[in-house]
């Protein structure tokens, strides 16, 4: 018989045990994404950025044919990293590209955490040769998107047959804070909800500004 105690489960993302890749948020891929509507890829991806760099999470950018086709990436993620060097490559699995993979390399993360565009290509190719090289990997679902819902949803059921471990944005982030008594991120994480959260955000202003309650008695 198993005992339960206060612990986390050792699949659970922390702060320092990932890095974050994401890969061609792009225009032009955009203009093409018809899985989500783009006002809402945005919001997800703002919302997993901000988080990301708000937690120090190591996270690496890249894009494909940038100043040729693609066109630069969504401003919100410069603005969450605007130190951070942008990798651009010509092959559509970032995993075949040695400045990426020397990138990996370097930060150290055995835990890989992806999102971009497409999930069918762009996705699946560094998830798929990362799983075989031995990575865990994680993919934030709503932060991405494809050319088609059958596509997107496709290209998840493949690499969750494979053994990719999938997420959304907003847990991502909650994932990230965990317990709402550590209150050197509390207000980073209710910021970025409130904002990016949707009907979850809302609530929380509205318990804030009616109430004065707050997640964990703050």
């Amino acid at each position: 018989m198993p005992t339960a105690s206060p612990a986390a489960g050792k699949t659970l993302l922390a702060p320092t045990d990932h890095t974050l890749i994401l890969i061609d948020h792009q225009s032009q891929m955009a203009f093409a994404t018809h899985s989500i509507d783009v006002a809402t890829l945005r919001n997800n991806v703002a919302l997993v950025a901000k988080g990301a760099a708000g937690f120090g999470v190591s996270a690496i950018l890249t894009t494909v044919a940038e100043k040729s086709f693609s066109g630069p990436l969504f401003p919100e993620i410069s603005q969450a990293f605007p130190k951070a060097p942008v990798y651009d490559r010509t092959s559509m699995n970032s995993w075949e590209d040695k400045q990426v993979t020397d990138a990996v390399n370097s930060l150290g993360k055995g835990r890989l955490v992806f999102c971009g565009l497409w999930t069918s290509v762009c996705i699946v190719g560094p998830t798929l040769s990362a799983l075989d090289q031995g990575f865990e990997v994680y993919v934030i679902a709503d932060a991405c998107g494809d050319v088609t819902a059958e596509a997107h949803e496709r290209a998840m059921q493949r690499m969750i047959q494979a053994g990719v471990r999938p997420l959304t944005s907003v847990q991502y982030l909650l994932e990230l804070q965990r317990d709402w008594a550590r209150s050197e991120t509390y207000d980073l994480t209710t910021g970025i909800a409130r904002v990016h959260g949707g009907g979850y955000g809302l609530g929380i202003q509205y318990a804030k500004s009616m109430f004065g309650a707050s997640e964990g008695g703050h």
